[in-house]
């Protein structure tokens, strides 16, 4: 039944496609997975997740699904059966390759939901749409600098930018902005940092998360960067990174050696999670970046978290 309403959903907006110009369509979309769609073969199981621990699941792309000592954080969520332009109830963009580990009807109320910048597969507007209607004014947000304006509509309890080197401190959890290599704008002509708009453009997010003493690192979207050796001495414990998506987008995106290469020798993480792959990729490009890692993972000291959607990394008390 799982697989079956994803499978429905994603032909209704195959449909849905019909009602656009066949040039707006092929600028937006990508092959369909439809008859081989992938289902995670895990599951997180939350309501075994203890508040006393530190619990990360990998829903899917860069959606991560975080117990942080008690408070729940989800990332850049992204729930339905593609991304891209919201038209009149339908999506117009690339279709996923893998199922989410969770509906977005089973996941529990996050106390956070934290954006780490505006592209519509991470600042997702039909997900966002439904989680706030859900959740209305329950939800505390933490998004990039010049972002906030996307999800202004939305019933939030809290919406706050935070900048490169700024914190805030919400739910119990202090939130600094971190400064990445990619770019922000979400539709193309709008100013974007990464084009030298430094006042007025839109910014890219990573973030550090802290909570009694631990630290946990969201890459968010990079390429790359030095950048991270500036966040040394936050003694960082777990680093979520994105390892997917660098072909053909390399000027973008980071390879996984190189997510290893930051998150170890730029952070110093004790443990690595790798997100932002299997989910919206190419055909040929679905299993790569994991196998990658998996090849590559032992020529460092990190403790690989987990190996692919659904599954769950635990630090106990």
């Amino acid at each position: 039944m799982y697989r079956k309403k994803f499978i429905k959903n994603i032909g209704l907006t195959a449909a849905g496609s019909l009602i656009l110009p066949p040039k707006l369509i092929k600028a937006f979309r990508t092959p369909a997975f439809d008859s081989d769609i992938i289902v995670p073969a895990s599951r997180p199981d939350v309501d075994r997740w203890k508040d006393n621990e530190i619990n990360i699941a990998w829903i899917g792309h860069a959606t991560v699904l975080i117990n942080f000592f008690g408070k729940i954080i989800l990332t850049d969520p992204v729930f339905f059966e593609a991304v891209g332009v919201y038209i009149e109830g339908y999506i117009f963009g690339p279709r996923r390759a893998s199922l989410p580990a969770l509906l977005l009807e089973e996941i529990p109320k996050p106390d956070i939901v934290l954006l780490s910048h505006a592209h519509m597969d991470h600042m997702d507007y039909k997900t966002l749409k439904a989680l706030t209607e859900k959740f209305p004014n329950e939800l505390d947000c933490v998004v990039a600098y010049n972002t906030k304006d996307v999800v202004a509509e939305f019933e939030w309890k809290s919406l706050q930018e935070v900048d490169w080197e700024q914190s805030v401190k919400l739910n119990g959890v202090r939130f600094k902005g971190i400064e990445v290599k990619h770019f922000g704008w979400r539709y193309p002509g709008e100013k974007d940092r990464s084009a030298g708009y430094m006042d007025d453009g839109r910014s890219f997010n990573g973030f550090i998360m802290e909570r009694d003493g631990k630290k946990i690192l969201f890459g968010g979207d990079t390429t790359f960067t030095d950048k991270f050796k500036l966040q040394k001495d936050e003694k960082v414990d777990i680093a979520i990174m994105p390892i997917g998506s660098y072909n053909p987008w390399r000027k973008y995106h980071c390879t996984p050696e190189e997510a290893l290469v930051m998150a170890e020798y730029y952070i110093g993480a004790k443990y690595f999670i790798p997100i932002h792959t299997k989910t919206f990729d190419r055909r040929d490009m679905i299993y790569e970046p994991l196998n990658w890692l998996a090849r590559s993972s032992k020529n460092y000291e990190m403790q690989i978290g987990l190996w692919d959607i659904g599954e769950t990394f635990t630090i106990k008390a």
